[in-house]
């Protein structure tokens, strides 16, 4: 499968430094046909977005959803709200789990409104430095794995993100040694759970990703992209690392 290369922009960003980037980026990444592009920008970016891009081969997600349809919840956003906006939606990113005390009974729940909605769900798992020191990344991911995809019937749009904790937003990106031997054992854990069917699930590996590294990771049997955070805030970087994503 060719590479996936998802910006998430976190939170920055207006409307307008939005505009301006994805006009930078048009022309450049159509000459890039190997590797498929997605932005995932703030909330209040989508629309506008969204009008922007249409006919390119840049795609939109959003980096996070609520998992009711609507109703009395102040703040947030539902899927019906994105859904004619984007096709992609982060889910469980560890500063949504750190920062915003998000469960797997949550994020499970979030999954499975991503998934009944025809979006394409972008589950984010990592361990600590602290699980990495002890031995137990295996049994953590693990565990975000089995409760994060409970009650989840069709994994045919899921894509799994695997971001170590310590590597997000640091500088210390994974080896890409590491990351394949984790991607494999998120591969293998989701065969038990779901058969076959996990070797056709990309797998992506995110955590101080820059286009210096990206061969390093996309070269790997188990790894089929990347969540990219800082150095998809600037555009010439972030089209350099996609091209640099082209195997």
């Amino acid at each position: 499968m060719n590479p996936l290369i998802i910006a998430n922009w976190k939170m920055n960003k207006s409307v307008s430094e939005s505009l301006s980037f994805v006009n930078q980026i048009i022309d450049p990444l159509s000459k890039i046909n190997s590797v498929k592009p997605v932005i995932c920008p703030p909330f209040t970016s989508l629309s506008e977005l969204s009008k922007v891009i249409s006919g390119t081969n840049i795609e939109l997600g959003a980096q996070n959803v609520y998992f009711e349809v609507d109703g009395a919840y102040t703040g947030e956003i539902s899927i019906s709200m994105i859904k004619e906006l984007c096709s992609y939606v982060i889910v469980g990113h560890s500063e949504r789990r750190t920062y915003f005390k998000e469960n797997d009974l949550a994020i499970n729940m979030k999954l499975q409104s991503v998934i009944n909605n025809g979006l394409n769900p972008i589950l984010c798992v990592g361990e600590s430095i602290e699980s990495r020191t002890k031995g137990t990344a295996d049994q953590v991911i693990g565990q975000q794995l089995t409760k994060g995809l409970e009650n989840i019937t069709s994994l045919d749009r899921l894509i799994i993100a695997y971001e170590p904790i310590w590597a997000i937003g640091t500088g210390q990106s994974a080896s890409g040694e590491i990351a394949q031997e984790m991607s494999l054992t998120i591969r293998n854990k989701i065969n038990d759970l779901h058969g076959i069917i996990s070797k056709k699930i990309p797998i992506l590996y995110g955590g101080s990703v820059k286009s210096e590294n990206i061969k390093d990771f996309v070269a790997q049997n188990d790894i089929n992209g990347a969540l990219v955070g800082s150095a998809s805030l600037d555009p010439k970087s972030f089209v350099s690392l996609v091209s640099e994503s082209q195997i």
